[in-house]
């Protein structure tokens, strides 16, 4: 039953005064608006129709940056103000379907009525009320539920160049996760690639336990970038309610760029790279809302897109120094035809020793150790320098390595269990004895 505040509540927001602005310039990105309050974050509705955000108040001069395209606003339009932040719906409902990167639904289909509105904003759970992340959470890829095994609240970075298989590796964990619940969100994905990822990679099975949050690359940048907070959002809300979620984010270093627009249009001066210091400053206050809560989990994979091939350009620096491990795609894997590319030698997960048995981990670092004695001698073995027998690791991992490439390798449609990547990985280890 309704409180009395609550049975009032329209009432009240009727009979509050409308007060409006206007806008006194429009430069780039950004809109100039004059003659009404607002605090940074605020949500305003420019010409009646285009919703922009503060980002930056100068001298009662508040600078936003609109939610929609800009043209037909000019000079004088008016401007009214939603006297919050933006708000988003949460809720059960949300599960198979598709939202924009402001959270209203892009499938042609009403809201559910269970939803609720909160804000997208929200504070990272304290430190010391966090649980540890002590349980392993299957993705269905051997080479890292056996390699670089991921824990339940973890959040791991998928690092590559552009054209690698972040993406395809990134549909291939969300159809075989065993996590309850899974928020995909793409930004500045191609158009082109949407209906592709949700009817070829995700299908239909996988779309019925998951919510899908996208703002593709032809959205102004504050819809990139909250696209981010919202699919977040959405995830902290299950967590909140107990449940072990999956979030993947594809792509991390989109959202910095998204970023970067947005803090050079409101006046920021560009430092490392072109990247205004509120770049540096958001990457934290976005990771550090996933992982393990009092209740619930949220389990954070984000792809993050090296420029060049670099992987110490400055947002994957930053990035790596953040999450809680990394998986390294290599480009020279995938121009050979090798699926997932992950190079597992440069690949690590921090929480590895917690969430895997003594056993396991024994094999898994015997498995790394004859493939990096095999990678030490590559180039003595192409000129015919290597005299077998100098290194029992090396020639181990050389008769091994059709078996090794054949337990790495696995086609996107193939779904492995833990279990059987455990056992594939001790059968492999076994034949190798000699």
């Amino acid at each position: 039953m309704l409180t009395i505040t609550e049975m009032m509540e329209p009432a009240i927001a009727a009979a509050r005064p409308l007060v409006s602005g206007r806008v006194t310039s429009v430069v780039g990105l950004s809109v100039a608006v004059t003659g009404i309050d607002g605090a940074v974050g605020d949500l305003l509705i420019v010409n009646g129709r285009v919703p922009a955000e503060v980002v930056a108040i100068d001298h009662g001069k508040l600078t936003c940056l609109p939610l929609g395209p800009t043209e037909g606003i000019s000079a004088g339009a008016v401007v009214t103000t939603t006297g919050g932040p933006l708000q988003i719906p949460v809720g059960f409902g949300l599960r198979g379907r598709v939202l924009d990167g402001l959270g209203r639904p892009m499938d042609g289909r009403p809201l559910p009525l269970d939803c609720a509105a909160v804000t997208v904003d929200a504070v990272p759970p304290n430190a010391l009320h966090r649980k540890l992340v002590n349980e392993s959470l299957p993705l269905g890829v051997r080479a890292l539920d056996t390699l670089v095994p991921c824990g339940r609240g973890q959040r791991m970075g998928i690092f590559a160049g552009s054209g690698v298989g972040k993406s395809s590796l990134m549909s291939m964990i969300t159809r075989g996760t065993e996590a309850e619940l899974t928020v995909v969100c793409l930004v500045g994905e191609r158009g082109r690639e949407v209906r592709e990822f949700l009817e070829h990679d995700l299908g239909e099975e996988g779309l019925s336990r998951a919510i899908v949050v996208i703002a593709t690359s032809d959205q102004p940048p504050l819809v990139r970038l909250r696209a981010c907070f919202v699919a977040t959002r959405i995830a902290e809300w299950f967590r909140d309610a107990g449940k072990d979620v999956l979030l993947l984010m594809d792509s991390l270093t989109r959202a910095a760029m998204a970023q970067r627009e947005v803090g050079l249009s409101a006046g920021e001066p560009p430092a490392t790279r072109g990247y205004p210091p509120s770049t540096f400053a958001m990457l934290p206050r976005l990771l550090e809302r996933a992982g393990p809560g009092p209740v619930g989990s949220i389990t954070g994979l984000y792809t993050v897109l090296v420029e060049g091939d670099d992987h110490n350009e400055p947002i994957a620096d930053a990035a790596r120094s953040i999450l809680d491990g990394h998986i390294v795609l290599d480009r020279r894997l995938a121009t050979t035809g090798h699926f997932p590319s992950i190079d597992v030698l440069e690949s690590i997960s921090r929480v590895a020793g917690a969430v895997t048995t003594p056993a396991q981990r024994a094999a898994a670092n015997e498995l790394r150790r004859i493939m990096a004695a095999g990678r030490e001698i590559r180039e003595l073995v192409e000129i015919g320098a290597y005299v077998p027998g100098t290194n029992p690791d090396a020639d181990r991992g050389r008769a091994l390595q059709p078996r090794i490439d054949a337990f790495l390798r696995q086609d996107m449609t193939d779904q492995s269990s833990a279990y059987d990547a455990w056992m594939a990985l001790a059968t492999l280890l076994s034949e190798g004895d000699v």
